[in-house]
């Protein structure tokens, strides 16, 4: 061997030995819709740190609507700004604040007041990975390149030589409701904005607004690399000449750059939700390099880091899905607080969280309780802790837990308080850092305090909610039995044993609402009369909830049996389980969040997901492995169009994770899982606690998806159960194949 090969042998082992999970992570999946319409993530493929605050992003509308609510569409070709704020797989939208787009021209005070500043783009000239994000605007011939830390955006634009340099700010960016429910209302409402003129190199402003989050504080600040040479502030069609500072409810501002400086300009745009001062320090804190690779790669390497919990052999298309959507997992909950631990509380103080911790936002609760947070309490256990604190925080100052908490505030959307799951299973799991007497105190207040869609003392006066005196009572009924028996294991966990009692006979109502004649969960009255005019196949029933009754009749993921048991044994529970998974049948039209079919069961909507998991609580797990393989193929790709339905803030992602690791949390408070059939030959956990859980299946190839037996640490797993302390300890799942 020579000296040179010697040198160079440890380099290329260690080459050898280090996985590279970025090159997997694909940001534009789930950013298109195909040509049916089937699948849509409503993802974006901007620049973003995990859990970060800024989450940089063009947009494809002029004004962001419901379809896709990030506010980017893959199958669009005009960019019509780059914004700091977004959310990822959301059915409903907001954010979008603080615009930038450059240009090579001059505008004119008619241009600006216009606003109309779109630019072809192909994607031929557009490229993401994790924290970057790069595209050519046509019309400009500007390259934009775009990274960020936590609370900071990063911009670079490079610019044709010669030609003039202009960035205008847009503090009047917003949302629509979308044409398909509000007629193209606008949905946002800027209260009070204003742009200040700082110096040569930097502007601060800040607006207040109400949308989706009823009230929104967003101040910023912007540093460029370049002095400003010129600027024009207007207020809609107010021009204020020559001042440095503008205020308003329409702001926008065009500032120009001299070419001669050079054809590179830096942006850096630093955010808070609490004031000016938080901004500045946010700024100073994470951003005071100017050199834009700096930011990239040190969001590569945090990504990196983030990524390496878990380590699976498969094809290339297999660890692309796979890994992005570990992306799109850790994606949110987002950063709240500032760098100095300062946030906004629901009653809209501010509060200061203690050295070094961070208040966390964008909770939504109704997707991600089954499977995402799960996914937390797992991998990111710590994180998790945070999580459950920032929800008990938010109950301290709401009365009762998040049901759908955004930039520090609950917009109320959805149903149930599924929260309460998300508590259960972090205290059921013993993970550390939990105050697990205030987060009890939390779900038993929670779940006795009525508020807008949980009157509890109809709740508990009836055994069921009435359709006449509470919309959408059977979704309602079912999630709220299901909710109460995480508070239930709970009590029983801490030896409150008269608290068990009472939850554990709640969280059987949903047997209230069976009707065994047509074999579905079915409205009744205050007189327990059942309600005319059911048809199981209707999403316009107003009993339910982005679904029909067939979606619905198996939300019971904490008594299985006692759902086998409605339907009079296993022989009648599977055929109308086969029937599911069987009927194509339709009646009107279907609901806009239904996708994925296979049969009723709608894979790009969470009611369903848990329900292909109910054959092994029948005796039947080889249907189970069969569905689990058909959703994994059918409902997820590696390319634009790779998801079946809204991500969700990383609800449907999640899914996919846990099933193409063998395992899922089909009850989502309990810290156990039901198996399934692995995707990989190997997969590796590299648990925070410092073990190794290692999931083999060495026999597995090509189609082979039944399991003929699974053995934990060499002993037989006969049960299909598999509790959350047993992956903990570390050691080895062996699936064998059949």
């Amino acid at each position: 061997m020579t000296l040179l090969a010697a040198l160079m042998l440890p380099l290329l082992l260690n080459a050898q030995t280090t996985n590279d999970y970025m090159r997997y992570v694909n940001p534009f999946i789930g950013t298109q819709t195909d040509s049916t319409g089937a699948l849509s993530g409503s993802t974006f493929p901007g620049a973003t740190m995990p859990q970060g605050m800024v989450q940089l992003s063009p947009e494809t509308e002029q004004m962001v609507t419901w379809d896709p609510c990030s506010g980017y569409d893959y199958n669009k070709d005009v960019i019509y700004g780059f914004t700091h704020t977004h959310l990822s797989g959301t059915g409903c939208t907001d954010l979008i604040d603080v615009s930038l787009m450059p240009l090579s021209r001059n505008v004119t005070p008619e241009q600006l007041n216009a606003a109309d500043f779109g630019q072809h783009y192909s994607h031929q000239k557009e490229s993401a990975r994790p924290g970057y994000y790069q595209v050519l605007l046509q019309e400009s011939d500007v390259n934009v390149e775009l990274s960020a830390t936590v609370r900071t955006g990063i911009h670079k634009y490079t610019f044709p030589k010669g030609q003039p340099q202009t960035v205008v700010l847009d503090l009047d960016r917003g949302t629509f409701r979308g044409e398909a429910y509000y007629s193209k209302r606008r949905s946002y409402d800027v209260i009070q904005a204003q742009i200040r003129i700082v110096n040569s190199h930097t502007i601060e402003g800040y607006r207040v607004i109400t949308g989706w989050a009823k009230l929104r504080k967003v101040y910023f600040r912007a540093e460029f690399s370049k002095p400003i040479a010129n600027h024009l502030l207007m207020n809609g069609d107010l021009n204020v000449g020559n001042s440095d500072v503008v205020n308003g409810r329409t702001l926008r501002a065009a500032l120009s750059f001299n070419p001669n400086d050079g054809t590179e300009l830096t942006v850096k745009v630093a955010i808070s939700p609490v004031d000016s001062d938080g901004a500045r320090k946010n700024m100073k804190a994470e951003a005071a390099s100017w050199d834009f690779n700096t930011y990239v790669q040190q969001a590569h390497d945090v990504w990196q880091k983030e990524l390496s919990c878990i380590d699976v052999e498969g094809t290339d298309e297999q660890k692309t899905i796979f890994y992005t959507g570990l992306y799109h997992v850790l994606m949110q909950p987002n950063t709240m607080s500032d760098v100095d631990g300062r946030y906004m509380t629901t009653n809209f103080e501010i509060k200061q969280m203690p050295k070094g911790q961070t208040y966390h936002s964008t909770f939504s609760l109704w997707d991600t309780f089954r499977a995402a947070h799960p996914l937390y309490t797992l991998l990111y256990p710590e994180l998790a802790a945070q999580f459950v604190r920032d929800m008990v925080l938010h109950h301290q100052t709401y009365g009762y837990l998040p049901i759908w908490d955004l930039w520090g505030q609950d917009n109320y959307c959805m149903i149930g308080n599924h929260a309460i799951p998300v508590l259960a299973g972090a205290i059921l799991a013993e993970i550390p850092g939990i105050d697990v007497e205030a987060a009890y105190h939390a779900m038993v207040e929670s779940s006795t305090r009525s508020h807008f869609n949980s009157p509890f003392e109809i709740w508990e006066q009836y055994g069921y909610m009435p359709q006449t005196l509470q919309n959408t009572s059977v979704s309602i009924t079912l999630e709220q039995a299901f909710d109460d028996a995480c508070v239930a294991a709970v009590a029983q966990k801490l030896g409150e044993t008269p608290t068990y009692e009472r939850f554990h006979r709640r969280s059987m109502f949903y047997k209230n609402l069976f009707d065994s004649q047509t074999g579905f969960f079915r409205p009744k009255d205050e007189k327990g009369n059942w309600l005319e005019g059911f048809d199981p196949l209707s999403y316009e029933q107003p009993c339910f909830v982005e679904g029909n009754a067939w979606q619905y009749m198996w939300f019971v993921p904490h008594d299985p049996q006692g759902l086998i048991d409605l339907f009079g044994g296993t022989k009648g529970f599977l055929k109308k389980l086969d029937e599911n998974f069987s009927l194509t049948a339709t009646s009107g039209e279907v609901n806009g969040n239904a996708s994925g079919f296979i049969g009723q069961y709608a894979h790009g909507n969470e009611p369903s997901h848990h329900t292909v998991y109910l054959y092994n609580f029948a005796g039947k797990p080889e249907r189970t492995q069969e569905l689990v393989e058909q959703v994994r193929s059918e409902f997820y790709r590696a390319t634009p169009c790779g998801y079946a339905g809204n991500d969700d803030c990383g609800q449907m992602s999640a899914w996919y994770i846990f099933s193409a690791l063998g395992f899922y949390p089909f009850h989502a408070g309990s810290a156990e899982y039901t198996i399934g059939t692995p995707l990989f030959k190997k997969a590796t956990l590299h648990l925070e606690n410092g073990k190794d859980f290692v999931i083999t299946a060495p026999n597995k190839a090509g189609k082979r998806i039944h399991v003929k037996s699974v053995k934990l640490n060499g002993k037989p797993i006969k049960d299909w159960k598999l509790t959350h302390q047993q992956i903990m300890a570390g050691g080895t799942l062996e699936f064998i194949m059949k």
